[in-house]
């Protein structure tokens, strides 16, 4: 039975990687912060599941940069792949808090590597980069040769840590694979990200429970893809006979406003009767037309994204409409 060990594993992707992981007969440990508050609403139905929480699935406290736990963790646990999902993941956010935002997704990522560096079993390691690495490319779509250009504090975090895997992983011999990550959605994601808020929005506004949405600009577009599906080619990435770097991504975009019109279809709504514009959401730097080329990973790992962005914001305003019932 493989072992596996994830860090963020409260997070949307380490929630669901969890769960494919254990349907595969994995035994899964996950690290977690240590806070007062002890709900973890994405794990809750494995947590309170006496059939797998600390049968084959186990938590442990550890903060990324709290480098002597994890290396007792891993020396403990012994897992055959690591999953590197922890990290400050909120691009707009990183702007207000740069200095954090570089300490656990750069820093964090180098410290996992020089812990498994000195392992005597070092298990096959996955870091979660982003497509904010490209920034403002040249290229459109971008693959896992584009020039990286960051241009947010949380890309060029990133951009650190993706280059340090691939260091890593030439000069040292880890099995380290990058899957670089264009967003993806799902009904777990975090209500500070965009789609989220449209969503929640669309249905409070449909039951009576709100009337408007507030967001910056409508016009920046995205390559968005269902998040079950991208834990999928993760796992995939570790399974493969050499390891490499991927772009995970549809390979379509579509803007804020069809997103949101999506979200607000689905539901009977117009959205023009309730958004209200802030310029206060607008990035200082915003990215422009990232959008993947994901040829690579449907050739290596036979990995094709199905599910559209517009099918994401029906699913994630359904889901939402019925956590609010």
């Amino acid at each position: 039975m493989p072992t596996a060990l994830i860090t963020g594993i409260t997070g949307q992707d380490g929630s669901y990687l969890t769960e494919q992981l254990l349907d595969r007969g994995y035994t899964v440990h996950g690290l977690v912060r240590r806070t007062s508050n002890t709900v973890r609403t994405r794990l809750d139905p494995l947590f309170h599941n006496k059939g797998v929480y600390n049968k084959s699935l186990f938590l442990h406290y550890a903060d990324l940069d709290d480098a002597t736990t994890i290396r007792r963790v891993l020396v403990k646990t012994q897992p055959d792949e690591l999953y590197h999902l922890a990290g400050q993941s909120h691009v707009g956010a990183s702007f207000d808090i740069p200095e954090s935002t570089c300490q656990f997704t750069a820093m964090g990522t180098l410290k996992l590597l020089e812990i498994l560096r000195d392992l005597e079993k070092q298990p096959r390691f996955l870091h979660i980069s982003s497509s904010e690495i490209f920034g403002r490319p040249d290229e459109f779509p971008q693959h896992e040769h584009t020039p990286m250009r960051p241009v947010t504090p949380y890309g060029v975090a990133k951009t650190f840590a993706t280059q340090m895997v691939q260091l890593y992983r030439e000069s040292f011999g880890l099995f380290a694979c990058n899957a670089i990550c264009y967003n993806h959605e799902s009904p777990r994601r975090g209500e500070s990200f965009v789609t989220r808020k449209i969503t929640k929005a669309a249905a409070e506004i449909s039951l009576g429970l709100n009337d408007e949405i507030v967001l910056g600009s409508l016009d920046g577009r995205r390559d968005w893809g269902s998040a079950p599906e991208y834990t999928t080619a993760m796992h995939l990435m570790l399974q493969q006979d050499a390891p490499d770097d991927y772009v995970l991504a549809t390979g379509k975009t579509h803007s804020v406003e069809e997103f949101l019109d999506a979200a607000f279809r689905s539901v009977g709504l117009k959205y023009k009767n309730h958004l209200k514009q802030n310029p206060k959401y607008m990035r200082p730097a915003e990215v422009t037309r990232l959008v993947g080329d994901p040829t690579h990973a449907k050739q290596r790992l036979e990995w094709t994204p199905t599910t559209t962005a517009l099918e994401l914001a029906k699913q994630m305003t359904a889901a939402d409409v019925e956590s609010l019932k």
